[in-house]
C-alpha cells in the first residue's frame, strides 16, 4: 500500500493511535469505519459493500439541516455513484473529520491566547486543537467550508480505484474509462457494478492528488425552478414521514428504565428537600437520584417517573435571583456610561465622527432557542464503560463532560451520535449528558433513558443574551431647496451592551465550567462574537463598534442567528430610520452605500422586483432589509421585501420576498427549505413572545406562551436564489436574522409607528 503526504492526516483517534483520514491502514491502526460483512472500507468517508450500497460517514450532527443529504451527495457526485444506492452512516468523533474553519473561528473561545496572531499561526493552532481533539462540532454554517473538499477527495479517490481495478481487468487505460450511475464503463459494451470491483479496488494505491471532476457539484437556480423535482431527494425525509427514524428518545434497550428530572430555579440554585419516600411510593419507580442541583425518578415508565418528582416536591433554593426588569435597567446603564471595548473601526475610525445628527436606542430581550424536541440521552454503565446514545453538536465535549463526571477515560467512553428534532444551537450544551452519566451510575448494569420535561427545557435552557444597542450617525446634510439630496452616512458608531455570550458559552463548552463559573471568568470582558453583524455591509467613511460587557446574572447561551440576529435588527432598523429622517427612498439609499459589493445590491434588487416594492411610502406596509452574514468567499447575503399590517387584533405579515446569494448551491431543494425555514424562525423572534424572568425563572414554562408562528400564521414566503461563483455558504441561519428588521421597516410604514424592542409586541401593539 502506497501513502503519501496528501493521503494521510494525523490526529487522536476515538480509540488512540495515528489516524489516516483517506485510507485504511493496516489493522494494528485505528479507522473511524468499521467494514461490515460484505464490505470495503475506502478511507474514513465511504464502505462500499458487494451489493453495490455505498455507505458515506457524516461527521455533522443531522438536526433537520439536511447535512445527511448534502455531504453524501459531494461524495455521491464524485464518485459516479447512483443516489439511490447511497447510504447513510454517523461517524464517530474522530480527528479525521477536523472541523478546522469553525475551530479558527472559535479560537478564543477554546484559547484565548490563539487570537490575533499571524494568520499562518493561526491556521496552524487552529488546525492542531482541532484533529487532537476531534473537534466535529456543527455550529455557524461551517459544514461545507470545513468538508466538502474532504468528501469530493474521497469520492474522487474511490472512483480512481474503482476505475483501476476494472482497467486492468479489461487490459484498458483506467483514464479512458466512464464511472457514472454507479457504474465503470469501457469499450464494446464492458461494464461492472461497484459491487463486483470493491473487493480489488479497496486494496489499491491511494491517487495523489485525487483526480476531482473539472466541474465542482452544483445546482443551478437558473435551470431549476422551485417546482423541479430534487435531483438528490433528501437521504432522511422517507423515515421522518413514517416515523421510523430513530431520535435520541426513541432508543430502547433491553431492560430500559426511563427518568424524568427536576431542575432548580436557575443554573446556581441547589437541591434543599424532597420527599423521597413518596417517590417510591409511585408505581414502577426504581431510584430516586438526587443530585447537586437537581433531582431524577427513575422507572419503568417516564410518567410514572415524572409522577414521582411531583410527589417528592422537591425544593431548591435560589441564587441569583435575575429578574427582566433588573436586567433591563442594568443594560440600559452600562449602555449609556459603561467602560466599553472598540471590537472593530474601518476607514476614519472613531476620528470621524465630528458630532451626531441622529441617534436611536434598539432593545433585544433573552429569548429561548425552544426545539420541539426535549433534552433527552441514553446511557449504559456496564464493567466499567459507558455508552451513550445521544443527540450533540459538540460530540467529543459531550464525551469529556461524561467521562469527567464518572471519573473514566474518555477512550472508555462510546457515543453513538443520534439526530436531533431541532436544536437551533441548543444541544451545543450537555448538561443532560453528565446527568444522565450519573444516573447511569446508579441504574448499572440497567441502561437509562433521561427525557427532560418541557419545563426543564424552557427553564434550564440558556437564552440568547438580551442586547441594548445604541447608534449614532453623523449624516450630510441636503442641498436647500432640493429634497431627498441628504443623509448620506459619513460617520457611523454602534455601541452593544450585551453579556459576553460567546465566551460565556465557549467556557461551558471546552472548559468544563458550571455557568455561574463561566459568568464570573468571563465578566467584564470584550467579546467580538457577541457583536458580529454589527459591522454593517454598507462602504462607510467611518464605522466604530463598541462592546459594553454586562453581566446580567443570567446564564446566555447560543440561539439560531445568534449575535446578527439583534446586530441586524438595530443596523437596517437605524438605516431605515436616517432614510425616513433624510426624505431618501429606502432601497436606493442602500444601493447608493454599498460600493463594490454588487452581489448584495443584485440582491436587493431582485428581492424589490419580487415583492413589488413601492418605495416602502406610509401606508404601503412595505419594508426593506438586507444583511452579509459571516467574512470572506464564504460570505452569504440576503435582502428581504416584507409586506405586514398593523390591526385590532395584532400584527399580520401576509408576504415576505426574499433574494440570496450564497455562492454556488450544492442542494437548491434543501437550501431553500433552510432558508424558508429560517425566515419563519426570524418571524417567531419578531413577533413571538419573550419569556420574563422571575428569580432567574421564565414566568412560564409553557411552550404555548411563547406565541410562536402557527401555519395559520405563516406568510406567503417567495425565495430567489442567485447564481454565483462563490465558495457555497451556508443558508440556515441568514432568514433567520433578515426577517425582525424587514418586518420592523414594513410596520412602520403601514402604522407609522417605530418598534425599537424586539420582539416588537413587547411595545404593546
Amino acid at each position: 500500500m502506497k501513502l503519501s503526504r496528501r493521503g494521510i492526516l494525523a490526529g487522536a483517534a476515538a480509540g488512540g493511535g495515528l489516524l489516516v483520514a483517506w485510507w485504511l491502514l493496516p489493522r494494528t491502526y485505528h479507522n473511524p469505519l468499521t467494514p461490515g460483512e460484505g464490505e470495503h472500507v475506502f478511507g474514513a468517508w465511504l464502505r462500499i459493500g458487494e451489493d453495490s450500497v455505498v455507505t458515506v460517514a457524516v461527521p455533522q450532527l443531522e438536526m433537520g439541516q439536511g447535512v445527511t443529504t448534502v455531504l453524501p451527495q459531494l461524495v455521491a457526485m464524485e464518485l459516479g455513484a447512483d443516489w439511490r444506492q447511497v447510504a447513510i452512516e454517523p461517524a464517530p468523533p474522530s480527528g479525521a473529520y477536523a472541523n478546522i474553519p469553525l475551530a479558527r473561528k472559535w479560537a478564543p473561545l477554546w484559547d484565548p491566547l490563539a487570537a490575533g496572531l499571524s494568520e499562518t499561526s493561526d491556521e496552524w493552532i487552529a488546525t492542531r486543537f482541532a484533529r487532537d481533539n476531534r473537534f466535529i462540532a456543527t455550529a455557524e454554517g461551517t459544514t461545507l467550508a470545513a468538508y466538502e473538499g474532504m468528501a469530493r477527495e474521497a469520492g474522487a479517490a474511490a472512483r480512481a480505484m474503482l476505475a483501476q481495478e476494472a482497467a486492468e481487468r479489461w487490459g484498458m487505460a483506467w483514464e479512458e474509462l466512464a464511472v457514472a450511475n454507479g457504474l465503470v464503463r469501457g469499450g464494446e459494451g464492458l461494464s461492472a457494478t461497484f459491487g463486483e470491483l470493491a473487493a480489488g479496488a479497496a486494496q489499491r494505491a491511494v491517487p495523489d492528488p485525487a483526480p476531482l471532476r473539472p466541474e465542482p457539484p452544483r445546482e443551478d437556480p437558473l435551470t431549476l425552478s422551485s417546482g423541479t423535482p430534487p435531483a438528490f431527494p433528501r437521504i432522511d425525509l422517507p423515515a421522518k414521514v413514517d416515523g421510523s427514524l430513530q431520535f435520541a428518545g426513541d432508543v430502547r434497550l433491553p431492560d430500559l428504565l426511563h427518568a424524568s428530572i427536576r431542575h432548580g430555579p436557575n443554573a446556581g440554585a441547589e437541591l434543599t428537600t424532597f420527599d423521597s419516600a413518596a417517590g417510591y411510593r409511585v408505581p414502577g419507580v426504581a431510584r430516586i437520584v438526587a443530585g447537586k442541583r437537581w433531582l431524577a425518578a427513575v422507572a419503568e415508565t417516564w410518567w410514572s417517573a415524572q409522577a414521582a418528582l411531583d410527589a417528592m416536591d422537591p425544593q431548591f433554593t435560589a441564587a441569583f435571583p435575575a429578574n427582566s426588569s433588573e436586567i433591563a435597567t442594568r443594560l440600559g446603564l452600562m449602555l449609556e456610561s459603561g467602560p466599553s471595548f472598540r471590537i472593530a473601526e474601518t476607514g476614519f475610525g472613531a476620528e470621524g465622527m465630528t458630532r451626531v445628527d441622529l441617534a436611536r436606542r434598539y432593545e433585544v430581550e433573552p429569548h429561548l432557542a425552544a426545539p420541539l424536541e426535549t433534552a433527552s440521552a441514553t446511557a449504559r454503565l456496564k464493567r466499567g464503560k459507558l455508552e451513550l446514545w445521544i443527540a450533540s453538536q459538540a460530540p467529543e465535549s459531550a464525551r469529556k463532560a461524561a467521562a469527567e463526571a464518572l471519573g473514566l477515560a474518555v477512550e472508555d467512553v462510546a457515543l453513538y451520535p443520534m439526530p436531533a428534532g431541532g436544536s437551533f444551537d441548543a444541544r451545543l450544551e450537555h448538561d443532560h449528558v453528565i446527568e444522565v452519566a450519573l444516573i447511569a451510575r446508579e441504574t448499572s448494569p440497567r441502561p437509562v433513558q433521561l427525557t427532560w420535561p418541557r419545563a426543564s427545557e424552557l427553564t434550564h435552557a440558556r437564552p440568547r443574551p438580551p442586547a441594548w444597542m445604541l447608534l449614532g450617525a453623523q449624516v450630510q446634510p441636503g442641498v436647500p431647496g432640493s429634497p431627498g439630496t441628504g443623509g448620506a452616512i459619513d460617520a457611523l458608531r454602534v455601541r452593544i451592551a450585551c453579556p459576553p455570550a460567546a465566551l460565556e458559552s465557549g467556557r461551558r463548552l471546552f472548559g468544563g465550567l458550571t455557568p455561574w463559573a463561566a459568568i464570573r471568568e468571563t465578566e467584564g470582558n470584550a467579546d467580538p462574537l457577541a457583536c458580529t453583524g454589527a459591522l454593517p455591509p454598507y462602504e462607510l467613511p467611518s464605522v466604530v463598534v463598541e462592546h459594553v460587557p454586562v453581566e446580567i446574572g443570567l446564564p446566555t447561551g447560543r440561539v439560531r442567528g445568534n449575535a446578527d440576529g439583534y446586530t441586524a435588527f438595530a443596523v437596517e432598523s437605524f438605516i431605515d430610520e436616517i432614510a425616513q429622517a433624510s426624505g431618501r427612498e429606502p432601497l436606493s439609499f442602500r444601493m447608493a452605500m454599498l460600493g463594490s459589493d454588487i452581489r448584495l445590491a443584485a440582491c436587493l434588487q431582485r428581492a424589490a422586483q419580487l415583492g413589488g416594492w413601492d418605495g416602502g411610502t406610509s401606508g404601503s406596509g412595505q419594508g426593506i432589509a438586507c444583511h452579509r452574514i459571516g467574512d470572506g468567499p464564504h460570505a452569504a447575503r440576503i435582502a428581504c421585501v416584507a409586506t405586514a399590517r398593523g390591526s385590532e387584533t395584532g400584527v399580520r405579515v401576509s408576504k415576505l420576498s426574499v433574494a440570496v446569494d450564497i455562492g454556488r448551491i450544492v442542494n437548491l431543494d434543501i437550501a431553500r427549505q433552510q432558508v424558508e425555514g429560517g425566515l419563519i424562525f426570524g418571524l417567531g423572534m419578531a413577533l413571538g413572545r419573550a419569556p420574563r424572568w422571575r428569580s432567574g425563572l421564565p414566568a412560564s414554562a409553557d411552550y404555548a406562551d411563547l406565541d410562536l408562528p402557527t401555519l395559520a400564521d405563516c406568510p406567503e414566503i417567495e425565495v430567489d436564489f442567485l447564481a454565483s461563483e462563490a465558495p457555497p455558504s451556508d443558508p440556515g441561519e441568514i432568514g433567520a436574522v433578515v426577517a425582525p428588521p424587514a418586518i420592523a421597516n414594513a410596520l412602520f410604514s403601514a402604522t407609522g409607528l417605530r418598534l425599537r424592542r424586539l420582539p416588537l409586541l413587547s411595545d404593546g401593539i
